[in-house]
């Protein structure tokens, strides 16, 4: 906490947060170009954000990408507000940044990371099997078809029309999963995307990474629906209790 309160203290830092915000995944020269600074200044700043998780970086080729996280201020919110305002707040915590692995998809539009305290086969299970993507899944009760090499899942509301419908590009066991992302719930002419989950496992807990690629524009409200599944699969796999939407 003291790291991101740190991290607030300055309004260059929150200038660099606010420009994340507007359009996410900029290079270190086009920070520079929004501040009157030094190459060098913006580079410490954007060192102290990424330090209190509040941005994660990704090199793609020469080039550094960087990513607003706002998830640990949601995590500062549930300890500090939730309690008194929103009894029922998520129960997305402890998430952390920094983007290891390159992808041979180019530059995410979006990235999201989040640490769950379970074991590497419990995560790979809930990621891959149909009915444990429907236990968790924040809208859909029913899905049909595990993620495996060219099979289709598909996401199915509770009035029986199809939400989301994925196709396994790639899966390198238990470490990886890529999928296209086909919004049925925009309409059948939607554009499709591409999205990518990266399991990590680090002692009693994993890092799940989702990536999304190729997002058209108006389909930046994707990030919240990441957010809740986020939640809702963390939550599963913790407690045993997902966060469903009310219907």
């Amino acid at each position: 906490m003291d790291a991101i309160f740190k991290a607030l203290n300055d309004p260059a830092r929150r200038a660099l947060l606010d420009s994340l915000r507007r359009k996410d995944g900029q290079s270190l020269t086009e920070l520079e170009e929004q501040l009157d600074m030094s190459r060098f200044g913006v580079m410490k700043h954007l060192k102290v954000l990424e330090d209190a998780h509040l941005v994660i970086s990704r090199k793609q080729g020469r080039f550094k990408y960087h990513y607003l996280n706002a998830l640990p201020l949601q995590e500062m919110l549930d300890r500090w507000v939730a309690p008194f305002l929103r009894p029922q707040a998520q129960m997305m915590s402890d998430l952390k940044a920094k983007l290891e692995r390159e992808t041979s998809m180019g530059k995410p539009d979006f990235m999201m990371q989040t640490f769950i305290r379970c074991s590497q086969d419990a995560l790979w299970d809930a990621l891959t099997k149909a009915d444990q993507m429907a236990a968790y899944h924040f809208m859909c009760n029913d899905v049909r078809g595990d993620a495996k090499p060219d099979n289709v899942t598909e996401f199915i509301l509770p009035d029986g029309n199809p939400m989301l419908r994925q196709v396994t590009t790639e899966l390198d066991p238990k470490s990886r999963i890529a999928m296209t992302f086909e919004p049925l719930f925009m309409g059948p002419n939607a554009p499709a995307s591409h999205m990518v989950y990266v399991i990590e496992p680090q002692g009693e807990t994993c890092k799940l990474t989702i990536e999304h690629y190729d997002m058209a524009p108006g389909q930046e409200g994707f990030a919240e629906g990441w957010a809740r599944l986020a939640a809702s699969l963390k939550s599963y796999l913790e407690t045993g209790t997902a966060l469903k939407m009310a219907s």
